[in-house]
């Protein structure tokens, strides 16, 4: 009887030492809803993606290779605030897996590159974060004043010359993938990011750039996007000399 009663005592212990840790690490973390910030940047290791989808692969259905392969972050050692991150943004970007590569404060605001380790192209993003809304995706083309640059002189001539010039989602890799940051009147500010113009698919013939603002009140409320004209570099509207002419003297 004595050696069950001090069993249960032992159980007991290690169940309040458990539980005391947790709440210590908990502590740690910011509140649900709370701020994103730098503590959730993870650098995987090398092969984390290939083993990652190696045990996927194998142990997961298509429904749950995702989460999965979120499970496998906590495995190869990323933090806490690391997989916390990446759960929160899959289930708020209709089920893509980002994880925090390197975070910058402006601020009122702050900006975070994500890595999309199971994207096809476009493997890194940039989000806005912490103002209202908490985070915005500036590749959400959705969200750019479109019209505006449609209208503009300079995307016109573009397109005259390139039939199916587009906007694409903007290439957010490497080690300085800020947008520039300028004031506004009140105390705002504008983040100027540069998209790509592209005559066709993905791969085709990049023709320009085309720079959008997304413009920020004082507190951080998102307002609207602007469009920045942006002149084309000048090899893609001079004209073409035609077959058999000699080229123009200047």
């Amino acid at each position: 009887m004595r050696q069950i009663k001090l069993l249960l005592v032992v159980i007991l212990l290690a169940c309040a030492n458990s539980a005391a840790q947790s709440a210590a690490s908990d502590a740690a973390m910011p509140p649900p809803g709370g701020k994103i910030t730098a503590a959730a940047a993870w650098e995987p290791p090398a092969d984390f993606v290939n083993q990652a989808h190696a045990i996927c692969d194998k142990g997961a259905g298509p429904m749950s290779f995702p989460v999965c392969f979120i499970n496998q972050m906590a495995a190869a050692g990323a933090p806490r605030p690391a997989v916390n991150f990446t759960r929160a943004l899959f289930r708020q970007s209709d089920g893509q897996v980002g994880i925090m590569s390197a975070f910058k404060n402006f601020g009122v605001l702050d900006a975070v590159q994500v890595f999309y380790p199971l994207r096809a192209n476009d493997n890194y993003g940039l989000l806005l974060v912490n103002g209202d809304p908490p985070v915005i995706n500036v590749d959400n083309l959705q969200e750019l004043d479109r019209a505006a640059m449609q209208q503009n002189p300079m995307f016109q001539a573009i397109k005259k010359k390139y039939e199916q010039t587009d906007l694409w989602p903007g290439d957010r890799s490497g080690s300085y993938p800020w947008p520039r940051v300028q004031p506004l009147a009140g105390g705002g500010m504008q983040f100027v990011v540069t998209y790509p113009l592209i005559n066709g698919c993905h791969a085709c013939q990049h023709v320009g750039l085309a720079r959008f603002g997304w413009d920020f009140d004082a507190t951080g409320k998102f307002l609207r996007t602007t469009y920045i004209p942006t002149p084309p570099p000048p090899k893609l509207t001079r004209p073409e000399r035609q077959p058999g002419t000699a080229p123009t003297q200047q």
